[in-house]
């Protein structure tokens, strides 16, 4: 996704309709990106999707992490290769300062050794820039209502970086059938509604057994729950 101000006028008539002030349902996003373009592309996309609005838009991780604890977003995109201050080092100062925030990487980056920093580091999701406009929005309510995405490229380098960790098998937890089968597609990057289509079910059933998964593996998030799934080799 190259969202720029070419992107960012496509949504314009949207952001004029959507007139209402932000309530407790509204998605508050930060953005953390060196590039101006990018930034003031993702900022209009943002605040003109309604339900979304996006008030952090920051250059420098040292910005963000001095600034955005006034009216704390509920997620922040944050770009790897920023000036001074990394992504993935502030993500995990950010974490640790504003655990409220749900922390998404949002780069063109997509090599083992930035998408394992980055999950050590606390992040929740995993995008690459090329993700399409409308993608990326579906990403942030889902990250939002508690779950965790990965662009499909970033999930299949996580299963092949699972898959040459020669890792001992631990004891299981006890999944059922059906559990294992969803976290078998969360693995392959399914979303909760490819997910739901693939295996026949309702998306609130779907989530129904993602919290079961949560609590079984002692996980918070999806990409914690994919982690662990790979790591002790539940699916294969």
């Amino acid at each position: 996704m190259r969202i720029g101000l070419r992107t960012a006028i496509d949504y314009t008539d949207r952001r004029e309709r959507f007139v209402d002030k932000p309530n407790s349902d509204t998605i508050s996003v930060a953005i953390i990106e060196d590039r101006k373009e990018t930034r003031e592309g993702l900022s209009v996309l943002i605040n003109a999707t309604p339900g979304f609005v996006c008030r952090h838009v920051y250059p420098a991780m040292e910005a963000a992490l001095e600034q955005i604890g006034t009216e704390a977003p509920r997620v922040a995109l944050i770009d790897i290769g920023l000036p001074g201050m990394s992504g993935i080092d502030g993500l995990s100062i950010l974490h640790e300062r504003y655990p409220a925030i749900t922390p998404v990487i949002l780069t063109v980056y997509k090599d083992d050794e930035r998408i394992f920093q980055a999950m050590c580091a606390g992040a929740c999701g995993y995008l690459l820039k090329k993700t399409a406009p409308s993608r990326l929005v579906e990403a942030i309510r889902e990250i939002a209502a508690g779950g965790a995405v990965m662009s499909p490229e970033v999930a299949i380098r996580v299963v092949e970086l699972f898959r040459k960790s020669p890792q001992p098998r631990p004891a299981a937890p006890v999944l059922s059938a059906q559990e294992l089968r969803l976290l078998k597609l969360l693995t392959q990057g399914h979303q909760n509604k490819t997910a739901a289509a693939e295996l026949g079910l309702s998306i609130h059933t779907v989530s129904c057994y993602l919290r079961s998964i949560y609590e079984k593996l002692h996980v918070h998030s999806r990409s914690e729950a994919v982690a662990r799934a790979l790591r002790t080799r539940l699916v294969e």
